[in-house]
């Protein structure tokens, strides 16, 4: 039953590998919740499906956790239901826990350039490294979208790279010229070293060819800017990229489809860093400040 449920997340749906991955997780426990329980798939309805979630949260599941849960079975229900395994589809009626959004960890400029501003060694790994850095703080991209990244990807008359992001929804983000110097000289000095005919058309490749993996790129970015005495990973770079860019006067559409948000409300966690600039603007230019 999960097989062609999989199928359904990823043609259909557009949903990503590591997403599908979750869903399946939080639906095997699911079946064996109704397996302990003495009940069928046929039977699933509110109730049973409640239950389930209160032992996650006895157990300590947190919020998030519990929210891809919901999402993973009003899928499921929504599927089962176009099929007719269920006569009814009780997935709407799951209320989803309101989750807390943290404000996100932000490099200052300072920070930004001196953590960008390191030349690199001459190794292979080195150059890798700090091409990824600087190409995820130009283009905010998602470390998945980077890995996945192939070489007619990046288009050098427009300074422009395509992006594949969630969803399988494409999109171009401008690249600025100190990354694709660093993306020169990994692609000149590094990849070369690496490449085999495994290779194909990724940008980025790890130590035996193929194309890098997303805990690899990770382990990239936190070794580099470890090295600078900097305390972030992939995530604060994007981040950090859609800080700089609001602080430097864009406005919150403009990075929304930067970052490939889907909705404004995504985006909208990053104005909290205009508030300093606000502050600055408004000592300098109203009469009564």
């Amino acid at each position: 039953m999960l097989e062609p449920f999989a199928a359904h997340l990823t043609g259909e749906l557009g949903r990503s590998p590591h997403t599908v991955r979750g869903y399946l997780a939080d639906l095997r426990s699911l079946l064996a919740h109704l397996e302990e329980t003495g009940h069928e798939v046929a039977e699933l309805d509110v109730p049973l499906v409640r239950g389930w979630l209160s032992r996650a949260r006895a157990a300590g599941a947190s919020r998030a956790t519990i929210a891809r849960r919901v999402a993973a079975v009003r899928a499921f229900t929504r599927y089962l239901h176009r099929e007719g395994v269920l006569s009814t589809d009780p997935g709407p009626r799951l209320a989803t826990p309101a989750q807390r959004r943290a404000l996100p960890t932000v490099l200052d400029e300072r920070q930004a350039a001196d953590a960008l501003s390191r030349a690199p060694a001459e190794s292979p790994t080195d150059l890798r490294r700090h091409a990824v850095v600087e190409v995820l703080y130009a283009t905010g991209v998602r470390v998945a979208e980077l890995c996945a990244l192939d070489l007619d990807d990046v288009d050098r008359e427009r300074n422009t790279v395509r992006v594949v992001g969630k969803g399988n929804k494409e999109r171009t983000v401008p690249v600025g010229a100190p990354a694709l110097d660093a993306l020169d000289a990994w692609l000149t000095g590094g990849r070369t070293a690496l490449a085999t005919a495994a290779s194909g058309t990724a940008v980025f490749l790890g130590a035996r060819g193929g194309r890098l993996g997303v805990r690899q790129a990770r382990e990239d970015v936190h070794a580099h800017l470890r090295a600078a005495g900097v305390d972030s990973g992939p995530h604060g770079l994007r981040h950090s990229a859609a800080t700089h860019l609001l602080n430097g006067g864009a406005d919150l559409r403009s990075v929304q489809e930067f970052l490939g948000h889907a909705s404004p409300r995504s985006t909208q966690v990053y104005t909290h860093v205009s508030v300093e600039r606000l502050r600055d603007t408004y000592r300098r230019a109203h009469p009564r400040a």
